[in-house]
């Protein structure tokens, strides 16, 4: 799949090393790490200090996220998001791309690539095959930590791309929009405990857990392999499209494989399961545990 399609989208980790080789990571061109892992398994940021990709600055989605929110994760305000990825030398014109060190390939680094999206910048990119592939075709690495010289971003957010609680309640009555869950099947079915929040999913959701979209390696899959999946599951790209989770971030896998496809307007719902849970209704949450018990 060619770097530069679909908005580049995607680029390789060889036309990566290309750029880092050349000298381009600077102003026009920004690499940021944007792991993030239980603090019980793994430190991202020690991870970043002792072994990067060079030139890359460090995303830190705990900094960058509404810290007034119960839930985790969610979009920063439009002022926070511009004042610290200004600080780490993005601007309007810069091309991002983002990866993360995660053992699959790519886990944090699409909702890295989706806020961006979200806050209207268009030149953003994941590393397909992530950090883990990076060092797999032995490209260079480094702890030495640039300091880019900060830059002035302006963020508009684009509400296409989100969806809010009240947005979803609407919808379960109206089906104005098809929604996708990318959980595990069975914390999607409810006959798993979810991180040890009961488990199950929105009225009419359809499950396409994230993992399909990516090969064993933890590439992303072949445009035509992406669109078989949701032919599979009858998920039609043509029509209004809401991806959801746990807690917005392998949604954002959703999202990056439709706009693979071809389509770029998928939301996101950032409150995801973990708000649902919490604020919904007990006759929306379809779970079969509950009827298993009934």
């Amino acid at each position: 799949m060619a770097p530069q399609a679909l908005g580049r989208a995607l680029v390789t980790a060889k036309w990566l090393s290309e750029a880092v080789g050349a000298g381009r990571v600077g102003p026009s061109l920004r690499i940021l790490d944007a792991s993030w892992y239980p603090p019980q398994e793994r430190n991202a940021r020690q991870e970043f200090k002792e072994r990067h990709i060079p030139g890359a600055s460090f995303f830190d989605i705990e900094e960058c996220r509404d810290q007034s929110s119960p839930y985790d994760f969610m979009l920063p305000s439009e002022s926070h998001f511009a004042d610290y990825v200004g600080r780490l030398g993005v601007s309007n014109g810069t091309h991002v791309v983002v990866y993360d060190g995660d053992e699959l390939g790519t886990f944090y680094a699409p909702r890295a690539w989706w806020m961006f999206r979200a806050f209207g910048h268009k030149e953003v990119s994941v590393l397909n095959g992530g950090f883990k592939n990076w060092v797999k075709e032995g490209h260079p690495v480094t702890a030495e930590v640039s300091q880019p010289a900060p830059a002035v971003f302006k963020a508009r957010l684009n509400t296409v791309l989100l969806k809010t609680f009240e947005e979803m309640i609407q919808n379960v009555g109206s089906l104005r929009f098809q929604v996708v869950d990318s959980r595990p099947e069975g914390r999607f079915r409810g006959t798993e405990l979810d991180q040890g929040l009961e488990s199950g999913h929105i009225p009419g959701a359809v499950n396409i857990p994230f993992r399909s979209f990516l090969t064993e390696t933890g590439h992303e899959k072949s445009i035509e392999e992406i669109q078989e999946i949701f032919r599979e599951k009858k998920v039609d790209l043509s029509k209004p499209l809401v991806a959801t989770c746990r807690k917005g971030v392998t949604a954002c896998h959703i999202a990056l494989a439709a706009y693979l496809c071809g389509k770029r307007d998928v939301a996101v719902y950032d409150g995801s399961w973990s708000e649902w849970f919490h604020r919904a209704p007990p006759r929306y949450k379809v779970s079969e545990l509950k009827r298993s018990k009934a």
